[in-house]
């Protein structure tokens, strides 16, 4: 189920605004020039609003983005711009994509890996991604790992941001299951008009 609304999508790249994108992708360019020859094209599972997809495309990558939430691609098309020929995106879910195409490389960023919570959504995300590399092709993710969670145990958060319309309030409480390996985290959203000062979206969901 896609937990991501039309406004809070909207948002997103504000409540996000504070993550560092280039120098991720940077990091994640030098692993692919170091493990690969020539790559001219990229596979972006779980793309969101876009933001890694178009830094890649401005690498020099020919990429392809894809997204459960179509609110999150009406953003990340936004972005297309002048580089129709390099950057386009398109909506799925990971375990069901079939593009009937390969890429040299295909990156899943930002946990998206991490919300396959089943083996057997892993392992199919994980087939899904063979069928779609070119021989000799690498896959890129990153993932919550175990052994440090349960060191560092999560803890409930609040993250505020704002810009020149509206202030964003967001409440992360964590639910750990050990016994599972899963982290269920309860979001409270709050978007506040700040010409207004009323809230225009209060939003629960969990991932």
């Amino acid at each position: 189920m896609n937990q991501f609304g039309d406004l809070y999508s909207q948002y997103y790249d504000l409540l996000y605004s504070d993550k560092d994108y280039i120098n991720e992708v940077e990091y994640i360019d030098g692993l692919i020039k170091n493990n690969t020859k020539t790559v001219q094209t990229l596979l972006d599972m779980g793309c969101g609003t876009g933001k890694h997809a178009e830094l890649f495309c401005e690498k020099g990558y020919t990429v392809h983005g894809i997204d459960l939430s179509e609110d999150m691609l009406k953003i990340a098309n936004q972005r297309k711009k002048e580089k129709e020929d390099k950057l386009e995106f398109s909506h799925s879910n990971i375990q069901e994509l079939n593009l009937n195409k390969k890429f040299d490389v295909i990156v899943s960023l930002f946990h998206v890996m991490s919300y396959q919570n089943s083996n057997e959504q892993l392992i199919k995300a994980f087939e899904v991604a063979k069928n779609h590399l070119n021989n000799d092709g690498i896959f890129i993710f990153d993932f919550w790992y175990g052994p440090a969670v349960l060191r560092d145990l999560p803890t409930t958060r609040v993250k505020r941001l704002q810009n020149e319309n509206i202030k964003v309030t967001r409440i992360a409480e964590p639910i750990l299951n050990p016994q599972q390996n899963i982290v269920d985290v309860n979001y409270d959203v709050f978007i506040e008009d700040k010409l207004s000062n009323k809230i225009i979206e209060k939003k629960n969901y969990i991932k």
